[in-house]
């Protein structure tokens, strides 16, 4: 393919490859035009370099025109000063580079490990660059979005995504969620995993209505076949009009100390309360909390038990809150977590919806119950594969909402969710974490999540833990606070071969639902015609 000719920007005049390179730009070109998170690429004496401006700046010549500015009245004045004593210059970090010969075009891009000399020519990466770098759309890559002033589709690469846990961060009403219809609905067209979503707010399952107030379609309505609607509140699915697949009651005796553990500070318990759910588990079994909540008070604990009358109390007033949720039955007649691996195991997807139950206390005890249950299994079959070298079980992705309020400094290393962060994809199970506070978030957990996506952030911890060990970390900081607040997302990590600022594909119209169900019937179709090539 001939090269496309692209707009030249201007040629390099220092840098380093620790800092990235500074590009003085030609004086026919608009420093208006330029923008933080652009791609350019640079024509090396041997190799191309890719990269993404990360600062714009203006530049003089002479200093003494920044104390007495000259007199630009005169057009002709000003156009003779642009370029020559005044001009602009952009700071570029160079990430990929590919050599001129044929082993380095077979290779593909790779990392950078040195810089282009002085005076190498910068332009504006072509379509043919982008593709280069991040591939076309296929089997395995899904369409995310598009290049800063670019049409270029950007893909990830979902089989590698799904190997390692994943996030999804940004401030309250910057499109979190409907980057993460996006990802999940990639996921389902690419069958790179089977999805459990805890969904809080119910809005991925069925539809629900944006921040402008149109209703917008979710995962069950744009493919029936392949996702299921579990509910915790039957009666609001109902008023909703949703095509539920199973209501989960969830039984006393199914609740265990590790859950009322994760919730110590949701319902204010002390250290001693946690600690006395441990032995009244021991001497009761699994009708523990029935049996607890039935003592009247200290001196009614059977023999053996050794538990502080304002230690009963308080656990007490604490199980009364979790007693108190409609979904709670004294003895499920149902096993949740059975139905749910069954429809997994079918590979559809399963959203979970909480309706009302959007407390957190609420959130907190199914999410934990529900998936330290599913991993055991997933735990038992992947070790079970592997002992008699037969099929694994299907990559399993669980979605949770809130993240620091399981994932914090003070949780991480006791709960399920901190757990499966950090063994990776070990049992064939990863997280999508979603939050809009990710300084709250552990800092090896963080470390832990192969790829961020992140939309725009304000907060200034939030910023440094999402780029906490990234490389080029003060330069990606700069493009992250330069986001707009809807639409725009940087993805760097795992899944991508380099950064990338994106404007998130279009989703909530008709012409969206209809392109994000074409990419299955192509899917289909491909796979059809591929079957049939194989028995001509």
């Amino acid at each position: 393919m001939a090269e496309v000719n692209t707009e030249k920007l201007g040629i390099v005049v220092s840098g380093s490859l620790t800092r990235g390179v500074d590009v003085r730009l030609d004086s026919s070109v608009s420093i208006e035009d330029m923008a933080v998170g652009r791609y350019v690429t640079i024509e090396g004496g041997k190799r191309k370099f890719f990269g993404m401006i990360t600062d714009i700046s203006l530049e003089v010549t002479d200093q003494r025109m920044v104390q007495a500015p000259p007199d630009i009245s005169d057009p002709f004045m000003a156009e003779v000063l642009t370029g020559t004593s005044t001009y602009g210059r952009l700071h570029v970090l160079p990430m990929l580079t590919i050599g001129g010969d044929d082993t380095a075009l077979i290779e593909g891009p790779q990392p950078v490990k040195t810089v282009p000399g002085h005076f190498s020519m910068v332009r504006s990466s072509s379509q043919q660059d982008v593709e280069t770098v991040f591939g076309g759309e296929d089997a395995r890559k899904f369409y995310i979005g598009t290049p800063l002033d670019m049409e270029t589709k950007i893909c990830l690469d979902l089989p590698e995504l799904v190997k390692r846990s994943n996030g999804i961060f940004g401030k309250s009403g910057t499109g979190k969620t409907f980057l993460t219809r996006l990802l999940l609905i990639g996921m389902l067209q690419k069958s790179a995993a089977v999805n459990l979503v805890f969904d809080m707010h119910s809005e991925y399952g069925w539809e629900s209505r944006s921040e402008a107030g149109h209703k917008v379609k979710a995962l069950k309505q744009l493919f029936p076949d392949k996702v299921a609607v579990f509910t915790l509140d039957e009666e609001n699915s109902k008023r909703r009009q949703v095509s539920t697949d199973f209501v989960v009651r969830i039984g006393y005796d199914e609740i265990e100390p590790e859950d009322i553990s994760l919730l110590r500070q949701t319902l204010n318990l002390t250290e001693l309360a946690v600690e006395a759910v441990y032995q009244l588990y021991r001497r009761f079994g699994k009708n523990w909390l029935q049996s607890t909540l039935d003592i009247e008070d200290a001196e009614s604990l059977p023999e053996g038990l050794s538990i502080h009358e304002g230690t009963l109390g308080n656990l007490k007033r604490g199980l009364a809150t979790i007693s108190r949720l409609p979904f709670l039955t004294s003895r499920s007649t149902e096993n949740a977590v059975r139905r749910i691996i069954e429809y997994l195991d079918r590979g559809i997807n399963v959203v979970l919806e909480f309706g009302r139950f959007t407390d957190i206390t609420a959130y907190i005890l199914v999410a934990n119950l529900l998936t330290r249950r599913i991993h055991s299994q997933y735990r038992e079959r992947m070790e079970k594969a592997i002992a008699e070298d037969s099929t694994p079980p299907h990559p399993l992705v669980i979605t949770i909402e809130e993240a620091h309020r399981f994932l914090n400094p003070g949780l991480a290393s006791q709960t399920i969710f901190g757990n499966i962060a950090r063994e990776m994809r070990k049992y064939n199970v990863t997280l999508l974490v979603i939050d809009q506070r990710p300084s709250g978030i552990d800092e090896e957990v963080m470390s832990q999540i192969g790829t961020k996506i992140t939309c725009l952030l304000d907060n200034e911890r939030d910023i440094d833990n999402v780029l906490s060990g990234v490389s080029g970390r003060s330069e990606l900081k700069s493009v992250l606070s330069k986001l707009e607040s809807k639409q725009q997302a940087l993805i760097f990590g795992h899944a991508v071969p380099m950064p990338v600022v994106v404007r998130t594909r279009d989703y909530g119209s008709i012409k969206s639902y209809k392109d994000l169900a074409a990419d299955v019937t192509d899917m289909k179709e491909q796979a059809e015609k591929d079957i049939e090539e194989l028995w001509d």
